[in-house]
């Protein structure tokens, strides 16, 4: 993990967060609304474009899996400065940049489908998550000293 952290220049602390929250570390978790897979949770369209299957990542020893971790994170590097941007990364890469009030949505994605799939996430049940109620979400579960790590910005 450390080698993987010092190649893409994101904290290990980061990575590992991100790891949990998605899949709580099991290499094996599968989300069985969307069929993602995996420690950072491959969505099957991701898997394909790494060059993989949600069903060859289940297959895989979690230290094998840390490959494609690894390649999913690799040309996002230069933009993870937080620990919300590594765990938007994952879950919304286009959230990354935006302000905290940014509603969550694509042009083929309507945020009330998001939030209606993320019910958790949606503090406020307006049917629409934004940027500031992920970063709650992803920093929820940890114990306060863990947050305090997790909030401290990439040096």
């Amino acid at each position: 993990m450390e080698q993987i952290s010092y190649d893409l220049g994101i904290p290990a602390d980061w990575i590992m967060a991100v790891m949990y929250k998605e899949s709580r570390l099991d290499h094996r978790a599968v989300n069985r609304f969307t069929g993602a897979t995996g420690l950072i949770q491959f969505m099957p369209t991701t898997a394909s474009g790494l060059g993989t299957s949600t069903q060859a990542l289940r297959s895989m020893s979690n230290i094998a899996q840390l490959d494609y971790v690894k390649k999913y994170y690799w040309p996002l590097r230069y933009r993870v400065k937080s620990y919300t941007d590594a765990y938007l990364a994952v879950f919304f890469p286009a959230a990354m940049a935006k302000s905290e009030n940014f509603v969550l949505r694509t042009s083929h994605l309507a945020a009330d489908t998001l939030a209606r799939q993320n019910k958790v996430i949606d503090y406020n049940h307006d049917h629409e998550l934004t940027k500031a109620e992920v970063q709650r979400w992803a920093l929820s579960g940890f114990t306060s000293g863990i947050q305090e790590i997790l909030k401290k910005k990439e040096e």
